[in-house]
């Protein structure tokens, strides 16, 4: 599950969350903002069970990243509906500003 908002600044601020045993163990966000390093954006136990991290990008930016479980395990975003997959990873255009909808 990925949230998007906006933080103070005007950035976007990315939230990544996932459930606490999918995958089991350590997991991390890597993707093209870290320059896809393990352990770099760990996601972390919350109080209501699940596990996240965020990640603050300048508006606009297209984003490629996957989760990486222990073990090698590789997964990708597959809940929030403006992800589209490429290949092996999952991309999204950052943007806090929702689209127009027909009236």
């Amino acid at each position: 599950m990925l949230r998007i908002d906006r933080d103070r600044a005007g950035a976007v601020r990315l939230t990544f969350v996932l459930r606490p045993d999918a995958p089991e163990g350590r997991v991390s966000v890597v993707g093209d903002f870290n320059e896809w390093r393990p352990g770099a954006h760990e996601l972390r136990p919350r109080s209501n069970g699940t596990r996240s991290v965020a990640v603050t990008v300048p508006d606009g930016t297209h984003i490629r990243f996957r989760y990486l479980g222990e073990g090698g395990h590789w997964c990708n975003e597959t809940e929030h509906p403006d992800v589209r997959q490429d290949g092996a990873d999952s991309v999204i255009l950052a943007s806090a500003r929702r689209p127009a909808t027909a009236g």
